[in-house]
C-alpha cells in the first residue's frame, strides 16, 4: 500500500507479467479507480502506435468533488529502438508517471504523485522510468533519447 492509502490491483500485475513475459501487450495505461483508493488497469494494448498511445494519455481525464481536470496516469511500454552503427535492437519496459503541469486538479496529481512508487515497487523489471509533465515529454523522440543513452 502506498503512502496515500491507495492499494495496486492484482490485474494490474497479472497484466504487466502477460507484457513482460508473454509479449501479449505493447503498453498498459493505469489510472486510480473512481474513489481514489485503488491503482486499476485502464487499457491494455497491442497496438505498436506510439501515437495513438500518447493521444490516450494526454485525452486522459480524472475528476474529483465534481470538477473535471486532465487527468494523470501511469503507463508501461514495451520500447522497442534500434541502436547505433546497427549494433541490433532493444527492447526496454519502460514506466512513464504522466501528470500534466497545465489543467490538472491538485487532489488528483497529488494523490498519484504519493501512489506511484506503489505500483512501480510492483511491477519487476522496470528498465526506465519517464516522468512526464508536458505534452513534449512523452514524445516518442524525447523517450527515445532518454532511454537509450545506457545502451543495454
Amino acid at each position: 500500500m502506498s503512502k496515500s492509502g491507495v492499494s495496486v490491483s492484482p490485474e494490474c500485475i497479472s497484466k504487466y507479467n502477460e507484457l513482460k513475459l508473454g509479449k501479449s501487450f505493447k503498453y498498459i495505461i493505469y489510472k486510480l479507480s473512481d474513489d481514489y483508493k485503488e491503482i486499476v488497469v485502464e487499457d491494455a494494448s497491442s497496438d505498436p502506435d506510439w501515437e495513438t498511445f500518447q493521444n490516450k494519455l494526454m485525452n486522459a481525464k480524472a475528476g474529483h468533488k465534481g470538477k473535471e481536470g486532465k487527468g494523470p496516469r501511469y503507463a508501461v511500454y514495451d520500447f522497442q529502438y534500434e541502436l547505433d552503427g546497427g549494433e541490433g535492437t532493444r527492447n526496454k519496459i519502460v514506466f512513464i508517471s504522466w501528470s500534466p503541469d497545465e489543467g490538472t486538479l491538485v487532489f488528483p496529481r497529488m494523490t498519484y504523485a504519493s501512489s506511484k512508487e506503489s505500483l512501480k515497487n510492483a511491477l519487476n523489471g522496470i528498465a526506465a522510468e519517464v516522468q512526464a509533465n508536458r505534452d513534449d515529454e512523452i514524445e516518442y523522440a524525447t523517450i527515445l533519447k532518454d532511454i537509450s543513452k545506457g545502451k543495454r
